[in-house]
């Protein structure tokens, strides 16, 4: 009941007269204070002087408050603008004294005007104290008072550098603040031992059971700008083995407007122990590449063709056309998209591999950039249907790329993978054959072909992290299929990042690439991600060799043999100079492959397959007895 009556009053404003006539009041009290301090605290002055030079104060402190409005602030909030605020109303009022006390001696005025310098050089010091005093004070007494109905989490902070006391700042400083900052950690042994603000700095091997039990702390923040992942995951490992709930300050970078909020301090996560920063694309020119154009994006319910469509959200584009088989996941983003009120989009339930509904559709709305994200991407369920792979991956790609020319489209850009590049499965091999289709179109038209080409997406639909969470809430094993396999990873707003900006940049023909840095061994992963969930490798949770499945490489590539790379104006993104193609030739076979029947045997669809792509030698698979016959 009291929380709540005090909620309501907390959400209640004192009128901005109340506070002048509060301030005018302070200023008046130490007008008097003034006099006693400058006569050593003895009357004698004129008392009924002092009093008949108040209401002159008074006036003249109410003309320099409104002058710099210091009443308009809301008393609970006062910040640094605020107090500088009140220093140049004081300072106006002190001048206007002097002025009139000038004056008044000089024209031999009444003595009401004539104040002594050093009374009023008393009473600045003292307004500026009692003034921004009071209202720090008010300030200090609210805070107190929302704590004590919230339940207080004791947290340390680890860095006390210059990022450690902003965060230290960003969190104190926040109304809604439910953390109490206890201490803080530090590597370097010359703040070790010390305080700041008070609070005692600790390394980290001073963090120990008892401690955090005597202290009662909940969590820790880092707050180091640029810290290695290694180190991220050290400190990580050791603070969860303690039972702490660990958070981490993000790069200044993404600050908004260079300021920290206490909402931008997230949970540490798999993506902060990938062994790189980020890669961040700021690009103007993407914002006139999209305004006023119908965007179509195939695949537009999966993890990469869903954050593709969210992206183009934030263009002024003229339409967004929405096509997937998945009728649940596509309704999912539809609603997600209602609900932002995001507008001119609409959700359509298409099949790629249809070619007389998409040419229907291409008539209706006219899109002018093609976004195609339909693909079946899992190799051990391609590997056992071929036909399938072949009918949505190539087929399909082929049916909107036929037409993207057909309609005029200006760009076609097409998401392709890295088990396109020497692929030993079925799905990347039907992935590098539908980006050798879209390269035959290239000037047959007005269209401008693209590829896009990145290693595996953490998070999307049916990857390594989403299964070893599943595995781990399960109690575990994780399961992996060799000790030595490694992926390279991005973020999905990574990985749609770079396709939003091939399409900008791209001028048909080029298959764009990232520098991903260092692959990332899926046995290092597995062991992080156990240790991210609070828990020990192996006594908690084991993880379970399984073997290679069919098709699978043991390490992924981004370029395949013969090809080189050509920088672009971002040192993170690369084309791929590809070998030279008989189009004709190419474009052919594969209009063959495209009409094979559902009937026919898996061995000779992949047969096929491998005629039009000698690179591809299977791997751990059925298939390979066809390299054998080579």
């Amino acid at each position: 009941m009291l929380k709540a009556q005090f909620q309501n009053i907390s959400q209640k404003y004192a009128s901005k007269w109340l506070v002048m006539l509060f301030d005018l009041l302070i200023v008046s009290c130490t007008f008097i204070i003034a006099y006693i301090i400058r006569f050593n605290f003895k009357l004698d002055f004129d008392v009924l002087v002092v009093l008949k030079q108040v209401p002159f104060v008074f006036l003249a402190a109410l003309i320099s408050f409104l002058l710099v409005g210091s009443h308009k602030g809301v008393v609970r909030f006062t910040g640094f603008k605020d107090v500088v605020n009140i220093i140049i109303g004081v300072n106006i009022l002190a001048t206007i004294l002097i002025v009139t006390t000038f004056f008044s001696r000089k024209l031999n005025y009444e003595s009401i005007f004539n104040i002594s310098g050093s009374v009023i050089y008393i009473h600045l010091m003292l307004n500026i104290l009692f003034l921004i005093g009071s209202k720090l004070f008010v300030k200090s007494m609210y805070n107190n008072m929302m704590q004590e109905f919230k339940t207080r989490k004791r947290v340390m902070i680890y860095g006390a550098g210059s990022s450690g006391m902003l965060t230290y700042d960003a969190i104190t400083n926040d109304p809604k603040n439910s953390h109490e900052i206890v201490g803080f950690i530090d590597d370097n042994e010359r703040k070790v031992g010390k305080k700041i603000n008070t609070l005692y700095v600790y390394n980290l091997e001073k963090i120990t059971s008892e401690l955090i039990q005597k202290q009662s702390i909940e969590e820790v923040v880092i707050s180091i700008q640029n810290i290695e992942p290694s180190r991220l995951l050290q400190i990580s490992s050791h603070l969860f083995e303690l039972g702490l709930k660990v958070k981490i300050v993000p790069p200044v970078q993404t600050w908004i407007d260079g300021d920290l909020s206490v909402g931008q301090i997230k949970e540490v996560n798999i993506e902060d122990l990938l062994g790189r920063e980020p890669i961040l694309i700021t690009n103007p020119a993407l914002i006139h590449e999209y305004e006023n154009q119908i965007i179509f994006i195939t695949g537009a319910a999966g993890s990469i063709g869903s954050e593709i469509a969210r992206k183009a959200t934030n263009y002024a584009y003229k339409k967004l056309i929405l096509i997937d088989t998945a009728e649940s996941a596509l309704y999912e983003v539809q609603q997600e998209f209602k609900q932002k009120e995001v507008k001119n989009f609409i959700a359509i339930v298409a099949d790629v591999r249809d070619n007389k509904r998409m040419e229907s559709l291409f008539n209706t709305y006219r899109p002018k950039i093609v976004f195609h994200a339909a693909a079946y991407k899992h190799v051990p369920l391609m590997e056992n249907n071929p036909y399938e792979a072949v009918s949505v991956n190539i087929s399909g790609t082929r049916n909107i790329a036929n037409l993207s020319v057909k309609h005029g489209v200006n760009k076609f850009v097409l998401i392709s993978t890295d088990k396109a590049v020497n692929p030993t499965n079925v799905m990347g091999a039907t992935k590098r054959i539908a980006e050798l289709y879209v390269n035959c179109l290239q000037g047959k038209g007005q269209t401008k072909f693209i590829t896009t080409r990145f290693g595996n997406v953490l998070g999307s639909n049916g990857s390594v992290i989403p299964l070893f969470k599943k595995q781990i809430d399960t109690g575990g094993p994780l399961t992996v299929t060799h000790e030595d396999i490694t992926r390279y990873f991005m973020t999905i707003s990574e990985a749609c990042q770079l396709v939003l900006e091939a399409a900008t940049m791209g001028n048909g023909g080029e298959i764009f690439v990232f520098d991903m840095g260092e692959s990332v061994k899926i046995l290092d992963l597995a062991k992080n991600m156990i240790i991210l969930s609070g828990l020990r490798y192996p006594e908690d949770i084991d993880i379970k060799i399984t073997g290679l499945r069919p098709g699978e490489k043991i390490y992924e590539e981004l370029l395949a043999d013969g090809e080189q790379t050509k920088p672009t104006y971002h040192e993170k993104i690369m084309i791929a100079k590809t070998k030279a193609i008989n189009v004709s030739e190419i474009s052919e076979k594969i209009t063959n492959l495209c009409m094979v029947n559902s009937k026919v045997q898996n061995l000779e669809i992949v047969s096929h397959i491998k005629q039009i792509l000698p690179e591809y030698i299977s791997n751990n698979s059925k298939f390979e007895v066809l390299d054998s016959k080579k």
